[in-house]
């Protein structure tokens, strides 16, 4: 697999696949924010989460195009606000799918599983219904198009470095939230014990409606860093539910580190794997290699210590 490249061509090969596997860690660490806190904090298994991400790139989609055809000077500046746009529609959508479908199902994983699957395939049609079966992009503003090159041989793209970015602003927000501040001790105290939490006087219902929310906004701001690097369609998050799953379970369901950890660990090994093997052999061999290590360490790579 080596013996066709010099030692300088795999090291640039290695720096330039490993840069495309940040791009993807980064996808996947804000998909993966969202669902942990989700999964994690609440224990409901949410298969709709890559359609709440789809939602958030459509809504930049159509932020990009609002831009474009009533305000085309102020174009450059459209990406912050498609952002924010992002957050409060998926958001928004999980208060609603929280209150209406998902506050009936808790302390009952496979009936979440079941539903928000179905859940899924109705978001899939609607925006299909919508938007339409191709896919759609979205025009870059031209600061986030070209590269910066760091050697002769190495270069990487600038929408590259600010998707990091903004995965880099967004974790750091998501520990202050959980770790610093009232509403995540309140978080952590439900999660720790519901009842003795509700017993103190903790409204455990509106703090598992804001989670769910919060953890579909943070979906929704994925969906708009992936219009950075990709192209939208209605089925598009299910090509990243799997591998999102497969992040947090490795990681360690209640760890921000682990959930980190795990996604570096993942998208650094498929990045590199596809470049030598294919993206389907690249997909096999991590997902065989997770399992094995799982089988052995079934907590995941970090665990949290609670008293019992």
């Amino acid at each position: 697999m080596f013996s066709d490249y010099s030692l300088g061509d795999l090291g640039s090969i290695l720096a330039m696949q490993g840069f495309a596997g940040l791009i993807l860690f980064s996808v996947f660490v804000l998909m993966a924010l969202g669902l942990a806190i989700i999964f994690g904090q609440m224990g409901v298994i949410n298969m709709a989460h890559g359609e709440f991400m789809i939602l958030g790139a459509y809504v930049t989609y159509l932020c990009s195009e609002l831009f474009t055809n009533y305000l085309p000077a102020l174009y450059n500046g459209y990406f912050p606000v498609a952002i924010v746009a992002a957050f409060c529609a998926s958001g928004a959508l999980g208060l609603l799918v929280e209150w209406v479908l998902i506050r009936h199902l808790y302390r009952r994983p496979l009936d979440t599983l079941l539903a928000t699957w179905g859940l899924s395939l109705i978001l899939q049609q609607v925006y299909r219904s919508i938007f339409g079966a191709r896919e759609v992009g979205v025009e870059l503003p031209d600061w986030m198009l070209g590269s910066t090159h760091l050697t002769d041989t190495i270069e990487v793209p600038i929408n590259g470095i600010i998707v990091m970015c903004i995965t880099t602003a967004i974790t750091v927000a998501v520990y202050l939230l959980i770790f610093r501040s009232g509403w995540g001790k309140r978080v952590r105290a439900v999660m720790s014990n519901r009842t003795m939490a509700g017993a103190v006087g903790i409204d455990t219902e509106r703090v598992d409606r804001m989670t769910f929310g919060i953890g579909c906004g943070i979906a929704g701001i994925a969906g708009s860093a992936f219009t950075m690097v990709g192209s939208t369609s209605p089925t598009a998050g299910q090509l990243y539910i799997v591998d999102t799953f497969l992040v947090v379970v490795f990681g360690g369901a209640q760890s921000l580190l682990g959930t980190i950890a795990s996604a570096f660990t993942i998208s650094q090994a498929q990045s590199t794997l596809e470049f030598f093997t294919s993206g389907s052999n690249a997909k096999v061999l991590t997902l065989l290699t997770v399992v094995a290590i799982l089988m052995v360490r079934p907590q995941g790579l970090f665990t949290v210590k609670v008293r019992r």
